[in-house]
């Protein structure tokens, strides 16, 4: 069985350290039985915090040393401005060299950022914490704008609630998404939740309103399959480059060529679970041109391949 270890470090998050808990322990195999052993690792008793007050304190049968030999090793939320313990750092450096997966919830990306494994990659925190996160690790690309980031082995949640979108997520790469969606019912949540890291929107279809880019974000998605330029879009939507970008900025948040990436994404991925097209048509169809470029921008947004992410998500 797949080990999850979360780590019960002092003035852990209440709510971080239970979100693992919760959707691990309730993500199950298709013949019904546990998919996870879920250990809550201390190395004593922790007081548990929740914002300012600390309503109880937590205790376990497991130790630090029983999350040497897991599969997966999480670190909820804590205190930005206390620094690991030397154990605490050691246990996460073996734990990645070892090969196991780990992550964060919330602040705890400043505990994986103390053990170095952030340096050199795009990680994510609680807004509130990201400048502080940033400024004490610079080697850390940090976005403040995603739900969460995947980078593989060691991967990284916004504040709070967003550890539910990386645990589920984590469920839908290992198990599948029906076992997500399984899982997000028994939670009462959506299995996706719309917003945060790109590779994971829910994108809103585009509106037809001629008073704003709704129109213009039409004919980009009915056009996916075009190498269009900013020029092109500009001219599509009659105004200049620089107007363009800043009203896309205003209205979508981000520019018209990551826009056009995010919706080719989305549109790769609907085409890999729900159609028997080669890669090379599935590329086309939506602009990559080639199997090379769909798989290199597959991989580094989405955390997988597009053939083993149709293997996971097919019908």
């Amino acid at each position: 069985m797949h080990v999850v270890a979360i780590l019960a470090l002092d003035d852990v998050a209440a709510f971080d350290l239970a979100i693992p808990c919760q959707v691990f322990a309730l993500a199950r195999l298709p013949d019904a039985t546990p998919a996870y052993e879920v250990r809550v690792c201390a190395e004593r008793t922790v007081t548990a915090t929740a914002g300012e007050q600390q309503p109880f304190q937590v205790s376990s049968r497991f130790r630090l040393d029983d999350a040497r030999d897991a599969d997966t090793v999480i670190v909820p939320g804590v205190r930005p401005d206390r620094a690991p313990s030397p154990r605490v750092l050691r246990l996460i450096r073996d734990a990645a060299a070892r090969g196991a997966r780990v992550a964060s919830i919330c602040t705890g990306a400043f505990v994986l950022a103390a053990a170095g494994l952030l340096d050199g990659r795009r990680a994510t925190t609680h807004w509130m914490f990201a400048d502080r996160l940033a400024e004490d690790f610079p080697a850390v690309e940090v976005d403040p704008s995603v739900l969460f980031v995947d980078n593989g082995q060691v991967l990284t949640s916004a504040g709070i609630a967003a550890g539910l979108d990386l645990c589920l997520h984590v469920v839908r790469r290992d198990l599948g998404a029906a076992a997500a969606a399984h899982t997000a019912r028994m939670i009462v949540m959506a299995p996706q939740r719309g917003g945060g890291q790109a590779q994971f929107i829910e994108y809103r279809d585009p509106v037809s309103d001629p008073g704003d880019l709704g129109p213009t974000l039409q004919w980009m998605q009915e056009n996916l399959d075009k190498a269009l330029t900013n020029a092109d879009i500009a001219a599509q939507a009659v105004m200049s480059t620089r107007t363009l970008a800043r009203r896309f900025r205003a209205q979508i948040g981000t520019t018209p060529l990551q826009w056009l990436l995010n919706r080719r994404l989305q549109r790769a991925r609907e085409l890999l679970e729900t159609t028997d097209l080669p890669m090379d048509r599935v590329a086309g169809a939506v602009g990559f041109g080639s199997t090379e470029t769909l798989r290199h921008h597959f991989s580094r947004h989405v955390g997988t391949t597009p053939k083993a992410y149709r293997a996971a998500f097919h019908g």
